[in-house]
């Protein structure tokens, strides 16, 4: 056995390790995708916390879990840039609380012309386009 045998049986281990990992990851959400049946939008309050920094907060009934306002918020920050002439927003931080079926979202995001910097970055008229086919109100 030469010297490099066992890395290469190392390397061959975590690779195959990590292909398990990437399919579980990228197993679809076995939820149908778009707003929930019974969904109720209680609105938006928008907050302009900086020049290219926006606080959102949603409110929303019958919500099946903490997905779901998290949605409506993203789809109110898509919205928001296409009104301020940007097409791009970054996701900073949301806050998910649910208070006797009250479900709220409080979610900050940066909006901008060009696309940020970041992993969590949405296209602002994709997103809007995608909200308005699954039936989640924008702003």
């Amino acid at each position: 056995m030469s010297r490099r045998a066992p890395l290469l049986i190392v390397t061959a281990l975590a690779l195959s390790g990590l292909a398990g990992c990437v399919t579980a990851a990228s197993q679809p959400d076995d939820r149908v995708l778009g707003a929930p049946e019974n969904a109720v939008y209680r609105g938006v309050q928008t907050r302009l916390l900086e020049r290219d920094l926006v606080n959102f907060i949603v409110a929303m009934e019958g919500a099946e879990d903490q997905r779901d306002p998290i949605a409506y918020a993203r789809c109110a920050a898509a919205q928001y840039a296409l009104i301020r002439g940007y097409g791009f927003a970054r996701h900073v931080r949301t806050n998910v609380t649910e208070q006797g079926g009250l479900w709220r979202a409080d979610a900050v995001y940066t909006v901008s012309p060009a696309l940020p910097r970041g992993f969590r970055t949405i296209d602002a008229e994709v997103t809007v386009a995608d909200c308005t086919e699954q039936g989640i109100p924008t702003v």
